[in-house]
């Protein structure tokens, strides 16, 4: 379990972590980022969008701490090319000469040996340090676990979608890669007293995040902050460790709840993913069609 600020090894990758990290894609600025690192998180992801202020954010703690900053950049490329191209605009962006973290975004079944061969070359040559790859598709995740080429998963896991717990986590090879993971909140789901029942106590997001941390396959989850105020927030999760049996219990209650009670998937994220498994070279089918490919 990983609900505190001790760095912690992420699977079969070479990276030490705060298991919290901060994602760009929810409004923190340049200045949060800064807070964040001297709140004591060192691990920074620049997408889904590579937002501006964020990005000068992490260029400033470049300048001055570099070696105790982990940095994930996305790419959605589906060329093998472009995913260079893509890694290379955003290390010159940052002013970095590599990311410790090449994130392929939204795979939903694995890529072609073409596209897994060109992140390994760009580890090779030192332009990054690791490979992770993001899927909505929890079956593929068997597959993309064995991919030596791989060493990192990014998958949603919170109280309303636990399906990792059976359709991931057994069947993770032994050293298996590091598992990252993000929508802790349900987009926001848990947090609303609409949807909570009267009878339980509302969770905060610290509660959430402490929720998916408390999972010993999950080394470390993605906080989406929008401000200085929610880092402090979202650090509370570390502050105050895993969840009991009692908490757990509690969440879990809420979760089914919000599950029975409220669509899971984001609007217009079925359509979404047809267009992106389209695009991936999958054909315009759901994510339930893939299957494991």
């Amino acid at each position: 379990m990983s609900a505190s600020f001790s760095p912690v090894r992420l699977g079969r990758s070479p990276l030490d972590v705060v298991p919290l990290g901060l994602a760009a894609s929810y409004g923190a600025k340049g200045r949060d980022v800064e807070h964040a690192f001297e709140r004591g998180i060192n691990f920074f992801y620049w997408g889904s969008s590579r937002m501006p202020d964020f990005g000068e954010g992490l260029k400033r703690l470049g300048k001055r701490s570099r070696e105790r900053i982990k940095v994930v950049i996305q790419t959605y490329s589906r060329s093998p090319a472009g995913i260079g191209k893509s890694l290379e605009k955003g290390l010159r962006k940052l002013e970095m000469d590599h990311a410790d973290v090449l994130l392929l975004g939204w795979w939903n079944l694995p890529p072609k040996d073409a596209i897994l061969d060109a992140a390994a070359d760009l580890v090779r040559r030192g332009r990054a340090r690791s490979v992770m790859i993001s899927c909505h598709n929890r079956p593929a995740f068997k597959r993309l676990a064995r991919d030596p080429r791989i060493d990192l998963l990014m998958l949603r896991y919170n109280a309303a979608h636990p399906g990792a717990d059976k359709d991931v986590f057994p069947h993770l090879p032994d050293p298996g890669p590091g598992i990252v993971s993000y929508t802790s909140t349900s987009w926001g789901q848990l947090l609303d007293r609409k949807l909570v029942p009267a009878e339980e106590r509302l969770p905060r997001a610290a509660d959430c995040y402490r929720f998916a941390l408390s999972n010993p396959n999950i080394g470390a989850c993605w906080a989406g902050a929008r401000d200085a105020a929610q880092i402090d927030e979202a650090l509370k999760a570390l502050e105050e460790g895993p969840m009991n049996e009692e908490e757990l219990a509690w969440m879990r209650r809420i979760g089914e709840r919000v599950r029975e009670t409220s669509k899971l998937t984001a609007r217009g994220m079925g359509f979404a993913d047809r267009l992106v498994n389209l695009y991936s070279g999958f054909g315009f089918r759901t994510t339930t069609e893939l299957g494991e490919g």
